[in-house]
């Protein structure tokens, strides 16, 4: 152990009639507890709320949508076949998506309708008994070929809009091509719900249904066409990438969009207020920085006598102003070790026991607090916090080492 190492650590044990020292350098090492805590905690529940509603999203759109200017696709066959051989795109699928009306028990709504080739989606949709979509959809097969009706998937909110309960017959309209010229007759179609979904997303909940690509199609009266094709790659993270290279490769009048770029402003809003909330706290630590400055200065204004005698036997202003800032940083180092501890710890009760409960109104895709603790997180805390504290210790340290010896020992 270095001798200013020693020093600064026989400093820190103020003996009893320098007590209100020691609580002051106490209170410093909490508030930089505190602060560091606090930080921990609540970009935890930012990371958390971020990745919880990327997991959503993910879990019913696609990562890359793919495009046609001027109308649906008719050759989007011979388009899948291409994608499957370019670089990190890990399958892909047609999908079908018209507004409707949809009339149920309690009545009609507007509704926006996924066409989609459901025994083969990528898509991680479940019924609110936990059963996905594919399963609901093949195990319902009763009746006879001439009067089975074909099934569709209605989100919660949605369905409480029309009472439209698993089992029930709902009829959907389109208007996007008449069945009948004269009249103007719109198309209206029998479906019977084969489930009932909640993401847990507002949007998509309340105003979302799924069914078979072939009966929106038929519906519809597209033919063999198609509105789209939904891309999915093997890292959700280079998606703009092969968004940009499907386009290149594929040309006009293709285009294609990445789940980033769709969602960007949403996640540019996270991204700004986990920002603004970490300049916010770290001024916690900022503040328990000063009383870790304090508390340097009152020890410089005690130990005057015991700064001058170590002068006068040798020890340089270097190694003083070290003293100090040893001194300091201890007390920061040991403030943010106990935030750390105490942020992991209540992160922890946080997601396991989820104590903390939401408003669905206000927070629509979390009923508790989502907690995810990550690394880059946890050592840009440690650094600012450590980094802050070092400079707390610096106008202390440099004041300790101009004093001067004689005056020192006189005053002492």
């Amino acid at each position: 152990m270095s001798l200013e190492l020693f020093i600064s650590y026989r400093f820190l044990k103020a003996r009893k009639k320098k007590g209100f020292i020691s609580l002051i350098t106490m209170l410093s090492t909490a508030g930089v507890a505190v602060g560091v805590m606090v930080l921990i905690v609540v970009i935890a529940v930012m990371s958390g709320f971020d990745s919880d509603l990327k997991s959503r999203l993910l879990g019913v759109e696609p990562h890359v949508w793919l495009m046609r200017h001027g109308g649906a696709l008719s050759d989007y066959s011979r388009v899948i076949e291409q994608l499957k051989h370019i670089k990190g795109v890990k399958t892909a699928e047609p999908f079908i998506y018209s507004q409707v009306m949809l009339r149920g028990k309690k009545g009609v709504t507007g509704a926006a309708i996924r066409g989609i080739p459901i025994e083969t989606t990528e898509r991680n949709i479940s019924c609110v008994d936990n059963i996905s979509l594919q399963n609901k959809y093949i195990s319902h097969d009763s009746g006879s070929p001439e009067t089975r009706l074909p099934g569709i998937f209605l989100g919660k909110g949605l369905a409480e809009k029309i009472g439209g309960d698993e089992g029930d017959v709902v009829y959907l309209t389109s208007f996007r091509k008449m069945s009948s010229i004269i009249t103007h007759l719109p198309e209206m179609r029998p479906f019977k719900v084969t489930g009932i979904y909640e993401t847990g997303l507002h949007e998509y909940d309340s105003s979302m249904a799924y069914l078979h690509i072939k009966n929106a199609q038929d519906i519809l009266k597209m033919g063999d066409a198609a509105s789209g094709i939904e891309v999915w790659v093997d890292d959700i993270y280079k998606a703009d990438e092969i968004a940009d290279r499907l386009g290149d490769i594929l040309g006009y009048p293709y285009w294609a969009r990445s789940w980033v770029y769709m969602n960007k402003n949403l996640f540019s809003m996270l991204k700004l207020q986990k920002t603004v909330m970490f300049i916010i706290l770290i001024l916690i630590i900022l503040v328990a920085a000063f009383n870790v400055a304090s508390a340097l200065i009152m020890m410089v204004m005690g130990k005057t006598k015991d700064i001058a005698i170590l002068k006068t036997m040798g020890v340089t202003n270097k190694s003083i102003r070290k003293i100090f800032v040893f001194k300091g940083t201890i007390i920061g180092a040991i403030g943010t070790a106990t935030g750390l501890f105490g942020g992991f710890s209540l992160c922890t009760l946080l997601k396991r026991y989820q104590f903390i409960e939401l408003p669905a109104d206000v927070y629509l895709f979390a009923t508790t607090l989502p907690v995810k603790v990550e690394a880059l997180d946890v050592l840009m805390i440690t650094v600012a916090s450590m980094l802050i504290c070092f400079m707390a210790t610096l106008y202390p340290a440099y004041y300790a080492s101009r004093l001067d010896p004689v005056k020192g020992i006189r005053v002492g």
